[in-house]
């Protein structure tokens, strides 16, 4: 991902605002909003629509995970969350608006760099699935299935997400057929190899 990004940033410490407003700039992107709550984010996401978010989880009047599913009701933007803490219920509260990275602190650069471009990326299929359903929910729904059909690619063919996710396209392409329906057909056949459940003596 070369081009520049207008990133929104939100976190209650300066010392890591400051962080996220260097390490950005090298990286060739902006700073559009730089948030110390999860109030002000929002508002900021109201005015001047980012690219995308990165955002804390732990702030003061609205907390990350919040701010993201009320930013999330408008047009989609793609999120990142970011948290001292890493447990399993952050991560199942995070799965409700449009998450597409997670990182703990402390973070290093190179760290911050790979959770964008990955974070990009899906977002881009998420597009594509949307406008293939018409419809958010029904794209969020299959993004789970475009997800497993990607794993199975990358596990059977020994490809990264990527190449997986374009050879996805190219079979639905090739097929005429939607990516969900390529996904399905990818995960019933791998279900048909799989070897019969034991059952009890």
């Amino acid at each position: 991902m070369n081009a520049t990004l207008n990133i929104a940033v939100a976190d209650d410490e300066p010392r890591m605002r400051d962080y996220y407003r260097e390490a950005l700039s090298r990286m060739g992107h902006r700073v559009a909003i730089s948030a110390a709550s999860g109030v002000e984010l929002v508002e900021g996401c109201k005015a001047s629509r980012p690219d995308l978010i990165l955002t804390d989880i732990k702030m003061p009047d609205l907390d990350g995970i919040d701010a993201a599913v009320e930013i999330g009701k408008g047009e989609p933007v793609p999120i990142i969350l970011v948290s001292a803490y890493h447990d399993d219920d952050l991560l199942r509260r995070a799965g409700k608006g449009h998450v597409f990275g997670f990182l703990v602190k402390p973070i290093k650069q190179d760290d911050l760099k790979a959770a964008i471009a990955i974070a990009m990326q899906r977002f881009e299929e998420f597009r594509t699935l949307r406008g293939e359903a018409g419809e958010l929910r029904q794209a969020l729904d299959d993004r789970k299935f475009i997800e497993r059909a990607k794993g199975v690619l990358m596990k059977k063919a020994g490809l990264d997400e990527e190449e997986a996710f374009k050879r996805l396209r190219r079979l639905a392409r090739d097929g005429n057929q939607k990516l969900i329906e390529v996904a399905r057909m990818i995960l019933k056949a791998e279900a048909a190899f799989e070897p019969p459940a034991q059952s009890g003596a």
